[in-house]
C-alpha cells in the first residue's frame, strides 16, 4: 500500500509510519515539524515539509491524517489558529486525497467532543465540546463526512480517547502520562488541575496504531477508539508515581477552563465492525512508556 500520514513525524504519527513500513507499505510523510521530529522517521520514509494550512498534492491510496493542533490550552488562546490547523487543515487533506484518490483515516477526538458524558460516549451520541479544540474537531468530522456524501468516498473517522506512550511530548498539556513520568522520574513536582476526580479514558499508542491500520479500507463509518475504562487523575498519578518509584504526592491547583469532568468512550462498535479492541492494561503501559524514555 502506498500510504501518506499528515504529522508523521509526531507522536502517534512516527509509531504508525513503523508500522506501515515494517509490514512493507510505501511512506510518505507531510509534517510541517513544528511539533514533530525529523529523527523519529525511519530512513525509508519520505518526508514533505510542508503546512496543511496550505493546499498540498499527495499520491498514495489512504491518507492517514493526524496533523493537528492538539492542546486545549492553546485552543481556549488561539481558537483561529486552532481552526485553521483543525478546520482547514482538513479541508486541504480532502482535496489532497481526493485529487489523488485516496482514502482518509481521520483522527478525532473523543473526550474533547463529546464533553461531560454520564456513562461511556457512544457514537451516536450528543457532541457537546467545551473547548474550540473539540469544536473545530467536530467541524472537520462534517467535512471528512460531508466529502463522502458529495464525492462518493468512504472515508473513516476514528475518534481517540487520551493517547499515551512512548515519544509523548510532556510540553503539551494532553501528555498528562508524559508529563507525570517525566516529573516524577527527576525528582521534579508535579501538579494535578482541579480536585482530581474528573475521569479520563487512556490508551495506550500501540492500540491506536492498531485501530487505524485496520481502519484503512473500511468503507466509512465514525468509530470510538479507547479502553472503555475511566480512570480519575488521581489514580493516573498513583500509578505513575509506582512506576517511577516515587513516593511524591502533588499539589492541586485551579481546574482549566475547557476540561471535562468525566470522559470515556464505549469501544463496542469497533470492536464488532473493525475487530479492534485495547489491549493494554494502563499499569502495564505506563511501565512499559517509562522504561522505553529511559532507553532514549
Amino acid at each position: 500500500m502506498r500510504a501518506v500520514v499528515t504529522g508523521g513525524a509526531g507522536f502517534i504519527g512516527s509509531h504508525l509510519v513503523d508500522a506501515l513500513l515494517a509490514r512493507g507499505d510505501e511512506v510518505t510523510v507531510v509534517d510541517d515539524l513544528s511539533t514533530g521530529r525529523r529523527e523519529l522517521l525511519g530512513e525509508r520514509a519520505s518526508l514533505v515539509e510542508h503546512d496543511i494550512r496550505y493546499p498540498f498534492d499527495v499520491a498514495g491510496d489512504v491518507v492517514f491524517h493526524l496533523a493537528a493542533q492538539a492542546d486545549v490550552g492553546t485552543s481556549m488562546q488561539r481558537p483561529a489558529y486552532d481552526a485553521a490547523v483543525n478546520v482547514l487543515g482538513t479541508v486541504n487533506t480532502l482535496e489532497a486525497a481526493r485529487a489523488a484518490g485516496a482514502q482518509v483515516v481521520f483522527s478525532s477526538t473523543g473526550g474533547a467532543i463529546y464533553g461531560d458524558v454520564e456513562r461511556p460516549a457512544r457514537e451516536g451520541d450528543p457532541l457537546r465540546p467545551v473547548s474550540p479544540y473539540g469544536i473545530a474537531k467536530l467541524a472537520a468530522e462534517a467535512y471528512v463526512e460531508g466529502w463522502s456524501r458529495v464525492h462518493g468516498t468512504g472515508h473513516v473517522v476514528l475518534r481517540f480517547a487520551n493517547v499515551y506512550g512512548p515519544r509523548q511530548s510532556p510540553s503539551l498539556e494532553g501528555g498528562v502520562v508524559a508529563i507525570f513520568l517525566k516529573r516524577l522520574a527527576g525528582g521534579e513536582t508535579t501538579q494535578i488541575f482541579g480536585d482530581g476526580e474528573q475521569t479520563r479514558d487512556f490508551v495506550h499508542v500501540a492500540d491506536v496504531v492498531a485501530a487505524l491500520l485496520v481502519a484503512a479500507g473500511r468503507s466509512g463509518g465514525v468509530f470510538n477508539v479507547g479502553s472503555g475504562i475511566e480512570t480519575s487523575v488521581t489514580e493516573l498519578h498513583r500509578l505513575c508515581a509506582e512506576a517511577a518509584g516515587s513516593e511524591t504526592q502533588p499539589s492541586y491547583e485551579p481546574a482549566r477552563a475547557g476540561d471535562a469532568r468525566r470522559s470515556v468512550l464505549d469501544q463496542t462498535r469497533a470492536t464488532a465492525e473493525l475487530g479492534w479492541t485495547a489491549a493494554t492494561p494502563l499499569r502495564e503501559g505506563i511501565a512499559t512508556t517509562l522504561a522505553a524514555e529511559r532507553k532514549e
